[in-house]
């Protein structure tokens, strides 16, 4: 069994600055931690090495101190680490990094045995847009498996998986063939303290280290700012609010009077609420 994690170093969203032409993260300079929703997608791949076997690939696309979060995964107890660093990946959106990590993953599996499972992270706290997994998926031609809570069962035999997948309303229970592509929902698990061995095995490791060239890229216009279609035509700090926080006394009052109280503060609230009511109402009596 071969599993690929894929995990991105990100800017510590403390310290994060955009670059006032560009409107790009600047990551001269601002301390980098491995994006935190990909530790849960880390674990779920260990969990598995450690009842079925196999080998764990990590996968990251950035410049070359991108290397650390690497080598913090193999303290992990990962098996092996592929950086794709190239100037030409520079300012990637997520469409022209979803074809960069799909080019990748790729290559991994003729170099180093066919991919079972894809992972990762639900999305980045850097970017926030949750597409690069699904745009992986897509461009690989495998199903997507998204907001994954929990993987019920795993049969290499019929290779099969079945997961349950957290959606608006409730869970999903969901199977499928594979190989296919799983994104961590955050919370479903916690990562692993990674053993002396490990630690010691980490710092030693040879990093595999591919080009877009070595990584079998074979048109670079789509990486990078050229093969970037998103525009990001302003960034800025959301404006404090005028309003300020209400107290309403909730001690020995009854619940309605509580209620009307909340909603003579905010009278849009009322109106909502009862929209949602008629919608909910006229879908309970649709006919089935």
């Amino acid at each position: 069994m071969h599993n690929v994690v894929c995990i991105k170093q990100v800017p510590d969203s403390a310290q994060i600055r955009v670059h006032p032409v560009t409107n790009t993260i600047m990551r001269q300079g601002v301390p980098t931690i491995i994006n935190p929703y990909d530790l849960f997608a880390l674990e779920a791949a260990l969990e598995l090495r450690d009842r079925f076997g196999g080998e764990i690939t990590v996968l990251t696309m950035g410049p070359p101190s991108a290397e650390e979060s690497l080598r913090k995964a193999l303290a992990y107890g990962a098996d092996r680490a592929v950086l794709l660093t190239d100037r030409c990946f520079a300012g990637s959106d997520t469409l022209a990094t979803t074809y960069a990590l799909a080019t990748a993953i790729r290559k991994i599996g003729k170099d180093y045995g066919s991919t079972n499972l894809i992972f990762t992270g639900k999305q980045t706290i850097d970017g926030d847009t949750a597409q690069v997994g699904p745009g992986v998926a897509k461009r690989m031609g495998v199903v997507q498996l998204t907001y994954v809570a929990k993987i019920r069962s795993l049969d290499l035999a019929a290779q099969t998986i079945e997961v349950e997948r957290r959606c608006e309303g409730g869970v999903q229970v969901l199977q499928t063939k594979l190989p296919c592509l799983i994104t961590m929902l955050e919370a479903t698990n916690q990562i692993r303290r990674g053993a002396m061995a490990d630690a010691l095995r980490a710092a030693r490791a040879q990093i595999v280290k591919w080009s877009a060239q070595e990584a079998g890229v074979e048109d670079t216009s789509n990486c990078g700012l050229k093969g970037s279609p998103t525009v990001v035509k302003r960034v800025f700090a959301p404006s404090a609010r005028a309003e300020r926080a209400a107290l309403v006394e909730a001690a020995e009052q009854p619940a309605q009077a509580l209620i009307d109280a909340i909603f003579s503060l905010q009278p849009k609230l009322e109106t909502d609420l009862a929209a949602l009511a008629r919608d909910a109402r006229s879908g309970e009596a649709r006919p089935s």
